[in-house]
Protein backbone atom coordinates (compact mmCIF):
# COMPACT_ATOMS: atom_id res chain seq x y z
CA UNK A 1 0.00 0.00 0.00
CA UNK A 2 2.88 2.67 0.59
CA UNK A 3 4.16 1.97 -1.97
CA UNK A 4 1.26 2.26 -4.23
CA UNK A 5 0.49 5.54 -2.88
CA UNK A 6 4.35 6.54 -2.88
CA UNK A 7 4.54 5.59 -7.11
CA UNK A 8 1.24 7.90 -7.44
CA UNK A 9 2.75 10.82 -5.87
CA UNK A 10 5.69 10.92 -7.64
CA UNK A 11 3.79 10.52 -10.86
CA UNK A 12 1.77 13.75 -9.56
CA UNK A 13 5.04 15.43 -8.89
CA UNK A 14 5.91 14.46 -12.37
CA UNK A 15 2.52 15.52 -13.80
CA UNK A 16 2.16 18.82 -12.60
CA UNK A 17 5.10 20.73 -13.52
CA UNK A 18 4.53 19.26 -16.78
CA UNK A 19 0.65 20.70 -16.82
CA UNK A 20 2.38 23.93 -16.40
CA UNK A 21 4.07 23.78 -19.22
CA UNK A 22 1.62 22.00 -22.15
CA UNK A 23 -1.13 24.33 -23.67
CA UNK A 24 -1.79 26.16 -26.66
CA UNK A 25 1.09 28.28 -25.34
CA UNK A 26 3.65 25.74 -25.18
CA UNK A 27 6.56 26.90 -22.51
CA UNK A 28 9.99 25.56 -22.97
CA UNK A 29 11.90 26.10 -20.19
CA UNK A 30 15.00 25.35 -21.73
CA UNK A 31 14.72 28.64 -24.34
CA UNK A 32 13.53 31.47 -24.19
CA UNK A 33 10.24 32.45 -22.32
CA UNK A 34 7.21 33.58 -24.05
CA UNK A 35 5.95 37.30 -23.39
CA UNK A 36 3.48 36.95 -20.38
CA UNK A 37 4.68 33.74 -19.54
CA UNK A 38 5.04 33.88 -15.78
CA UNK A 39 1.41 35.18 -15.81
CA UNK A 40 0.19 32.33 -18.00
CA UNK A 41 1.89 29.99 -15.26
CA UNK A 42 1.09 31.46 -11.82
CA UNK A 43 -2.22 32.87 -12.97
CA UNK A 44 -3.86 30.53 -15.57
CA UNK A 45 -2.19 27.14 -15.28
CA UNK A 46 -1.36 26.98 -11.80
CA UNK A 47 -4.52 27.55 -10.40
CA UNK A 48 -6.14 24.83 -12.91
CA UNK A 49 -3.79 22.59 -11.94
CA UNK A 50 -4.12 22.93 -8.78
CA UNK A 51 -8.31 22.32 -9.12
CA UNK A 52 -7.49 19.55 -11.09
CA UNK A 53 -6.01 18.13 -8.03
CA UNK A 54 -8.41 18.87 -5.80
CA UNK A 55 -11.58 17.93 -7.59
CA UNK A 56 -9.93 14.71 -8.70
CA UNK A 57 -8.80 13.92 -5.41
CA UNK A 58 -12.49 14.38 -3.78
CA UNK A 59 -14.34 12.52 -7.04
CA UNK A 60 -11.85 9.32 -6.44
CA UNK A 61 -12.50 9.68 -2.47
CA UNK A 62 -16.15 9.63 -2.80
CA UNK A 63 -16.22 6.96 -5.07
CA UNK A 64 -14.41 4.79 -3.14
CA UNK A 65 -16.22 5.82 -0.19
CA UNK A 66 -19.49 5.00 -1.81
CA UNK A 67 -18.30 1.39 -3.45
CA UNK A 68 -17.87 0.55 -0.22
CA UNK A 69 -20.98 1.93 1.75
CA UNK A 70 -23.52 0.45 -1.06
CA UNK A 71 -21.51 -2.76 -1.48
CA UNK A 72 -21.83 -2.00 -5.19
CA UNK A 73 -18.61 -2.07 -7.47
CA UNK A 74 -20.95 0.51 -10.08
CA UNK A 75 -21.80 3.15 -7.86
CA UNK A 76 -20.78 6.79 -8.48
CA UNK A 77 -20.87 9.67 -6.31
CA UNK A 78 -23.74 11.53 -8.62
CA UNK A 79 -26.00 8.36 -7.49
CA UNK A 80 -26.36 10.25 -4.13
CA UNK A 81 -28.28 13.17 -5.34
CA UNK A 82 -25.98 15.86 -4.03
CA UNK A 83 -23.98 16.35 -7.86
CA UNK A 84 -27.40 16.80 -9.47
CA UNK A 85 -28.44 18.92 -6.37
CA UNK A 86 -25.10 21.08 -6.65
CA UNK A 87 -25.48 21.37 -10.16
CA UNK A 88 -28.95 22.38 -10.00
CA UNK A 89 -28.32 25.35 -7.82
CA UNK A 90 -25.58 26.99 -10.55
CA UNK A 91 -28.36 26.20 -12.91
CA UNK A 92 -30.67 28.71 -11.29
CA UNK A 93 -27.65 31.21 -10.65
CA UNK A 94 -27.16 31.01 -14.45
CA UNK A 95 -31.28 31.07 -14.92
CA UNK A 96 -31.73 34.43 -12.86
CA UNK A 97 -28.87 35.97 -13.52
CA UNK A 98 -27.11 36.57 -10.58
CA UNK A 99 -23.81 34.27 -11.89
CA UNK A 100 -22.37 37.82 -13.06
CA UNK A 101 -22.09 38.60 -9.12
CA UNK A 102 -18.61 36.38 -8.85
CA UNK A 103 -19.09 34.18 -6.07
CA UNK A 104 -22.24 33.69 -6.55
CA UNK A 105 -22.38 30.86 -8.74
CA UNK A 106 -20.28 28.83 -6.58
CA UNK A 107 -22.72 29.92 -3.68
CA UNK A 108 -25.68 28.40 -5.10
CA UNK A 109 -24.34 25.25 -6.26
CA UNK A 110 -23.28 24.59 -2.65
CA UNK A 111 -26.75 25.60 -1.21
CA UNK A 112 -27.82 23.11 -4.14
CA UNK A 113 -25.78 20.70 -2.79
CA UNK A 114 -26.31 21.41 0.94
CA UNK A 115 -30.30 20.91 0.17
CA UNK A 116 -29.63 17.62 -1.60
CA UNK A 117 -27.80 16.66 1.84
CA UNK A 118 -30.31 17.53 3.66
CA UNK A 119 -33.42 16.22 1.47
CA UNK A 120 -31.42 12.84 1.70
CA UNK A 121 -30.76 12.56 5.57
CA UNK A 122 -34.90 13.43 5.84
CA UNK A 123 -35.52 10.97 3.16
CA UNK A 124 -33.76 8.53 4.41
CA UNK A 125 -34.68 8.83 8.46
CA UNK A 126 -32.53 7.28 11.28
CA UNK A 127 -33.07 3.51 10.18
CA UNK A 128 -29.67 3.56 8.09
CA UNK A 129 -31.02 1.35 5.56
CA UNK A 130 -28.90 1.31 2.73
CA UNK A 131 -31.17 0.57 0.34
CA UNK A 132 -34.04 3.65 1.64
CA UNK A 133 -30.73 5.52 1.30
CA UNK A 134 -29.58 4.58 -2.42
CA UNK A 135 -33.49 5.17 -3.67
CA UNK A 136 -33.60 8.53 -1.99
CA UNK A 137 -30.82 9.95 -3.46
CA UNK A 138 -31.84 8.26 -7.14
CA UNK A 139 -35.39 10.04 -6.31
CA UNK A 140 -33.47 13.55 -5.35
CA UNK A 141 -30.87 13.07 -8.57
CA UNK A 142 -34.37 12.57 -10.74
CA UNK A 143 -35.88 15.44 -9.55
CA UNK A 144 -32.62 17.92 -9.61
CA UNK A 145 -32.35 16.81 -13.59
CA UNK A 146 -35.70 17.40 -14.37
CA UNK A 147 -35.66 21.16 -13.10
CA UNK A 148 -32.90 21.54 -14.94
CA UNK A 149 -34.58 20.57 -18.01
CA UNK A 150 -37.15 22.93 -16.92
CA UNK A 151 -34.32 26.05 -16.31
CA UNK A 152 -32.71 24.78 -19.28
CA UNK A 153 -36.53 24.70 -21.61
CA UNK A 154 -37.67 28.18 -20.09
CA UNK A 155 -34.17 30.00 -20.25
CA UNK A 156 -35.18 33.60 -20.56
CA UNK A 157 -32.44 34.47 -22.95
CA UNK A 158 -30.35 32.75 -25.70
CA UNK A 159 -27.33 33.62 -23.40
CA UNK A 160 -28.01 32.49 -20.50
CA UNK A 161 -28.83 28.95 -22.80
CA UNK A 162 -25.88 29.05 -23.87
CA UNK A 163 -23.92 29.57 -20.31
CA UNK A 164 -26.27 26.81 -18.87
CA UNK A 165 -25.20 24.36 -21.12
CA UNK A 166 -21.43 25.17 -21.39
CA UNK A 167 -21.34 24.98 -17.76
CA UNK A 168 -22.77 21.82 -17.39
CA UNK A 169 -20.73 20.41 -19.51
CA UNK A 170 -17.86 20.52 -16.91
CA UNK A 171 -14.39 21.92 -17.73
CA UNK A 172 -11.79 23.63 -15.25
CA UNK A 173 -10.39 26.45 -18.07
CA UNK A 174 -10.74 29.71 -16.91
CA UNK A 175 -10.58 29.16 -13.42
CA UNK A 176 -8.89 31.75 -10.55
CA UNK A 177 -6.92 31.32 -7.35
CA UNK A 178 -10.35 32.59 -6.05
CA UNK A 179 -12.07 29.04 -7.30
CA UNK A 180 -9.10 27.31 -5.26
CA UNK A 181 -10.01 28.69 -2.43
CA UNK A 182 -13.34 27.84 -2.34
CA UNK A 183 -12.84 24.21 -3.44
CA UNK A 184 -9.70 23.60 -1.21
CA UNK A 185 -11.14 23.28 2.28
CA UNK A 186 -14.63 21.65 1.05
CA UNK A 187 -12.78 18.54 -0.83
CA UNK A 188 -9.54 18.41 1.66
CA UNK A 189 -12.71 18.28 4.58
CA UNK A 190 -14.95 16.01 2.98
CA UNK A 191 -11.60 13.72 2.25
CA UNK A 192 -11.19 13.67 6.28
CA UNK A 193 -14.46 12.79 6.83
CA UNK A 194 -14.42 10.00 4.26
CA UNK A 195 -11.20 8.67 5.66
CA UNK A 196 -12.83 8.56 9.53
CA UNK A 197 -15.31 6.77 8.20
CA UNK A 198 -13.23 3.95 7.02
CA UNK A 199 -13.36 1.53 9.39
CA UNK A 200 -16.56 1.35 9.52
CA UNK A 201 -16.88 1.08 5.77
CA UNK A 202 -14.39 -2.05 6.47
CA UNK A 203 -16.93 -3.82 8.62
CA UNK A 204 -19.48 -3.24 6.54
CA UNK A 205 -18.31 -5.41 3.96
CA UNK A 206 -19.63 -8.21 6.22
CA UNK A 207 -22.82 -6.85 5.78
CA UNK A 208 -25.13 -4.88 8.03
CA UNK A 209 -25.45 -7.21 11.11
CA UNK A 210 -22.24 -8.06 11.01
CA UNK A 211 -21.20 -4.32 11.36
CA UNK A 212 -23.78 -3.70 13.78
CA UNK A 213 -22.62 -6.37 15.78
CA UNK A 214 -18.50 -4.80 15.46
CA UNK A 215 -19.74 -1.69 16.95
CA UNK A 216 -20.98 0.21 13.65
CA UNK A 217 -23.23 2.74 14.31
CA UNK A 218 -25.36 2.69 10.82
CA UNK A 219 -26.96 6.40 11.75
CA UNK A 220 -23.40 8.16 12.60
CA UNK A 221 -21.93 6.53 9.20
CA UNK A 222 -24.79 7.29 7.02
CA UNK A 223 -24.20 11.01 7.89
CA UNK A 224 -20.28 10.60 8.01
CA UNK A 225 -21.35 9.51 4.09
CA UNK A 226 -23.55 12.08 3.74
CA UNK A 227 -21.09 15.05 4.65
CA UNK A 228 -18.42 13.95 3.18
CA UNK A 229 -19.85 12.96 0.10
CA UNK A 230 -21.81 16.50 0.31
CA UNK A 231 -18.23 17.97 0.89
CA UNK A 232 -16.03 16.53 -1.93
CA UNK A 233 -18.66 16.58 -4.28
CA UNK A 234 -20.71 19.74 -3.79
CA UNK A 235 -17.22 21.27 -3.88
CA UNK A 236 -15.94 20.06 -6.93
CA UNK A 237 -19.41 21.03 -8.79
CA UNK A 238 -19.38 24.41 -7.44
CA UNK A 239 -16.06 25.24 -9.60
CA UNK A 240 -16.15 22.79 -12.47
CA UNK A 241 -19.50 22.01 -12.92
CA UNK A 242 -20.84 18.21 -13.47
CA UNK A 243 -17.32 15.94 -14.16
CA UNK A 244 -18.52 12.30 -14.09
CA UNK A 245 -17.35 8.83 -13.92
CA UNK A 246 -14.04 10.09 -12.00
CA UNK A 247 -15.83 8.07 -8.82
CA UNK A 248 -16.51 4.81 -11.17
CA UNK A 249 -12.79 4.33 -12.96
CA UNK A 250 -10.40 5.12 -10.48
CA UNK A 251 -11.68 2.96 -7.37
CA UNK A 252 -11.86 -0.25 -9.70
CA UNK A 253 -7.98 0.44 -11.05
CA UNK A 254 -6.67 0.98 -7.54
CA UNK A 255 -8.68 -2.22 -6.14
CA UNK A 256 -6.66 -4.92 -7.34
CA UNK A 257 -3.65 -2.84 -6.26
CA UNK A 258 -4.85 -3.03 -2.85
CA UNK A 259 -5.96 -5.93 -0.22
CA UNK A 260 -9.69 -4.47 -0.95
CA UNK A 261 -10.90 -3.20 1.65
CA UNK A 262 -12.70 0.47 1.30
CA UNK A 263 -10.36 1.88 4.39
CA UNK A 264 -7.08 0.95 2.46
CA UNK A 265 -8.79 2.33 -1.32
CA UNK A 266 -8.97 5.91 -0.23
CA UNK A 267 -5.94 7.13 -0.53
CA UNK A 268 -4.90 5.53 -3.74
CA UNK A 269 -8.38 6.47 -5.31
CA UNK A 270 -7.70 10.23 -4.19
CA UNK A 271 -4.34 10.52 -5.47
CA UNK A 272 -5.07 8.88 -8.71
CA UNK A 273 -8.38 10.54 -9.15
CA UNK A 274 -6.18 13.36 -9.03
CA UNK A 275 -3.42 12.14 -11.23
CA UNK A 276 -6.28 11.30 -14.02
CA UNK A 277 -8.24 14.69 -13.74
CA UNK A 278 -5.05 16.76 -14.11
CA UNK A 279 -3.83 14.53 -16.98
CA UNK A 280 -7.05 14.69 -18.59
CA UNK A 281 -7.28 18.26 -18.35
CA UNK A 282 -3.61 18.56 -19.97
CA UNK A 283 -5.13 16.61 -23.02
CA UNK A 284 -7.89 19.16 -23.60
CA UNK A 285 -5.83 22.21 -23.34
CA UNK A 286 -3.23 20.49 -26.37
CA UNK A 287 -5.85 18.69 -28.35
CA UNK A 288 -6.32 20.90 -31.71
CA UNK A 289 -10.14 21.61 -32.30
CA UNK A 290 -11.23 24.01 -34.58
CA UNK A 291 -13.90 25.01 -32.09
CA UNK A 292 -11.81 25.65 -29.07
CA UNK A 293 -11.20 23.52 -25.84
CA UNK A 294 -12.71 20.11 -25.63
CA UNK A 295 -14.17 20.64 -22.28
CA UNK A 296 -13.37 18.03 -19.53
CA UNK A 297 -16.40 16.87 -18.69
CA UNK A 298 -17.14 15.54 -22.53
CA UNK A 299 -13.73 14.12 -22.36
CA UNK A 300 -14.08 12.18 -18.86
CA UNK A 301 -17.66 10.73 -20.53
CA UNK A 302 -16.29 9.40 -24.02
CA UNK A 303 -13.69 7.88 -21.47
CA UNK A 304 -16.12 6.53 -19.02
CA UNK A 305 -19.17 5.36 -20.84
CA UNK A 306 -17.09 2.49 -22.88
CA UNK A 307 -15.48 1.57 -19.32
CA UNK A 308 -18.38 1.86 -18.29
CA UNK A 309 -19.88 -0.78 -20.69
CA UNK A 310 -16.84 -2.97 -19.89
CA UNK A 311 -17.60 -2.97 -16.45
CA UNK A 312 -21.02 -4.79 -17.58
CA UNK A 313 -20.15 -7.09 -20.06
CA UNK A 314 -17.37 -8.37 -17.38
CA UNK A 315 -20.62 -9.02 -14.66
CA UNK A 316 -22.44 -10.03 -17.03
CA UNK A 317 -19.94 -12.65 -17.55
CA UNK A 318 -19.31 -13.45 -14.17
CA UNK A 319 -22.96 -13.85 -13.20
CA UNK A 320 -23.84 -16.11 -16.52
Amino acid sequence: MNRLNLTLVWLLVLAVPLSLLAGRVWIDPSGPLPAGATSIVMELRLPRAVLALLVGGGLGAAGAAMQGYLRNPLADPGLFGIAPGAALGAVLSLWTGYAAQGWTLPAFALIGAATAMALLALIAGRSGSVILFTLAGMMIASLAGALMSVAISLAPTPFALSEIVTWLMGALADRSWNDVWIAAPLCLAGIAVLASAGRALDALTLGETAARSLGVDPSRLRWLMIAGIGLTVGGSVAVAGIIGFVGLIVPHLMRPLTDGRPSQLLLPSALAGALLLLVADCLCRVLPLAGGELRLGIALSLLGAPFFLHLLLRLRKDLA
